[in-house]
């Protein structure tokens, strides 16, 4: 390829990047664990934006429970945000390997 088409072809490229970036930070992903018990939601920066604790599980006899509770629902948000950052940029990351998101 000719390396001026290829200057060319990375301004494009950065654009979408940026782009990329102010879409994933408006995603939201909600992980849960307990039956729902607890809610964590993520952005698409992976941010904990939130969590929501049934007062149900929220037993100071039992706080490694609770914390237990805490990451699982933390990693359940994590996967469907990997996820949906897959489908959202499925096309645009296809060939490219990130971090994470394999």
């Amino acid at each position: 390829m000719n390396p001026f088409e290829m200057m060319k072809n990375l301004g494009n490229v950065k654009e979408q990047l940026e782009k990329a970036q102010e879409q994933l930070s408006e995603l939201r992903a909600v992980g849960s664990s307990g039956g729902n018990m607890v809610n964590v939601t993520l952005n698409g920066k992976f941010e904990l934006l939130d969590i929501k604790l049934d007062p149900i599980c929220v037993d100071n006899r039992d706080i490694p429970m609770l914390c237990d509770l805490i990451k699982a629902a933390h990693h359940d948000a994590m996967t469907r945000m990997q996820e949906e950052i897959k489908a959202q940029l499925g096309p645009f990351m296809s060939g490219m390997n990130f971090p994470g998101l394999n």
